[in-house]
């Protein structure tokens, strides 16, 4: 009875520590978008949560900056600057295309670098 007692704790144990571990997958991230209004905004936060394993995605209008919660295990930040591009806004790494660029509305379109 007590190695049934002992070896029930012992799984319990194992479990509590492999959850625990899942959840300090979860990273903190900010890059700079470029955009300017809130048409940019939603289309900028759509983009990073078609991203598998964005848990949080808020950029600011004021700041150009784009907030994360990112599980490490499923995606990497260069995905989610590779899908902000392909909806049309730069990032410090990935540039958008000119084709993509061009088809935004006259005020989202941005300055360049």
């Amino acid at each position: 009875m007590k190695n049934i007692v002992l070896g029930m704790m012992l799984l319990f144990f194992a479990f509590s520590t492999q959850a625990q571990e899942s959840k300090n997958k979860n990273a903190k991230y900010t890059i700079e978008v470029n955009g300017n209004c809130e048409q940019c905004q939603k289309r900028i936060q759509k983009a990073a949560f078609s991203v598998p394993g964005v848990k949080s995605a808020n950029w600011s209008v004021e700041t150009h900056e784009l907030s994360l919660i990112l599980n490490e295990e499923k995606a990497t930040i260069l995905d989610v600057k590779m899908a902000v591009a392909k909806a049309g806004h730069d990032t410090d790494e990935v540039k958008a295309s000119v084709e993509i660029y061009d088809k935004l509305p006259d005020c989202c379109q941005y300055d360049r670098k």
